[in-house]
């Protein structure tokens, strides 16, 4: 049959797809002269990153001692450029103003906010550092840190969360939800970039870890695979909506270690030293120190 023959079936769906009515809610309205978010500009923001604070694992693996500032200026240099552009799409995208083109003002903000961030390198490098620690010494098959920092999803991960976390706390838009949805696809673990997690983090394995938008995690926290720090029933508000911004997730306090596929759930305390073990459902508080785990089944 001749392609003729489906032209009104194609310009019947073109007709119905470009009614006002059925995008609504669907539709970014862009401006001429505004960026927008690019996934291939985030991808090489977030390897770029990981080359400054693991040099020779990440980038050009022929660095040295000798060589290393001059490739970290490189890359931190890149790295501003690439950031401004994106950092400014996010304020772009927004901005509740659709009419406006970005301004030379945002532009400015956005180039503050990027040499910001890159100034917190330094710190983001020695939580990290704590992160790759904790993973090497929870875990007997680790053999060194250059394989933690190789090899592991969980690394991954947290390094995209604490990045994504210094924007978002830096005032960015979008792009830090972006940014944690990239390692949510490359290792099954999603981290929202609001999430407040001390030093010393780990997560062993880590497929199906998720970690709501307000948990507060302390220091030295270990985490197993398809562990669930969620959130219960949502508030609605008189329109029938979830309200947004409201404290909904555990706290998670010093030395927790919750073991795989435990989900915990709402704004509950996990006391210090506590132990939350496997396929377990908790919505109550849990005293410091306590160790609770699946009650056997009696006879």
């Amino acid at each position: 049959m001749s392609p003729l023959n489906f032209t009104h079936i194609l310009t019947q769906a073109v007709d119905e797809l470009s009614e006002s009515e059925s995008y609504k809610g669907l539709f970014h309205q862009h401006t001429d002269g505004n960026p927008l978010p690019s996934a291939k500009a985030l991808c090489d923001i977030i390897e770029l990153a990981r080359a400054i604070i693991f040099p020779g694992y990440f980038g050009n693996s022929t660095v040295n001692s000798r060589t290393v500032t001059y490739h970290i200026g490189v890359n931190v240099e890149r790295l501003f450029d690439l950031l401004t552009e994106q950092i400014l799409a996010g304020l772009c995208f927004g901005s509740d103003d659709e009419c406006s083109c970005c301004t030379e003002l945002q532009r400015e903000e956005a180039a503050s906010i990027a040499a910001r961030f890159i100034s917190h390198l330094p710190e983001l490098r020695r939580i990290l550092a704590t992160d790759v620690e904790a993973a090497y010494n929870g875990d007997p098959a680790a053999h060194s840190f250059g394989e933690v920092i190789s090899c592991y999803p969980a690394i991954r991960a947290i390094s995209n969360y604490r990045i994504a976390h210094e924007l978002l706390v830096l005032g960015v838009p979008l792009i830090p939800r972006i940014i944690t949805e990239m390692a949510h696809s490359e290792t099954g673990i999603d981290i929202h970039p609001g999430a407040a997690i001390g030093g010393y983090f780990t997560i062993d394995h880590g497929t199906g870890v998720v970690i709501g938008e307000t948990c507060i995690i302390g220091k030295n926290v270990k985490l197993y695979q398809g562990v669930t720090l969620g959130a219960k029933s949502f508030p609605l508000d008189q329109d029938g909506k979830p309200i947004k911004g409201i404290p909904r997730h555990p706290i998670l306090e010093d030395n927790v270690i919750v073991y795989s596929n435990a989900t915990i759930l709402g704004r509950i305390t996990i006391g210090k030293d506590a132990t939350v073990g496997g396929n377990i459902w908790v919505t109550e508080d849990v005293p410091a120190g306590a160790r609770i785990v699946q009650t056997k089944a009696k006879k």
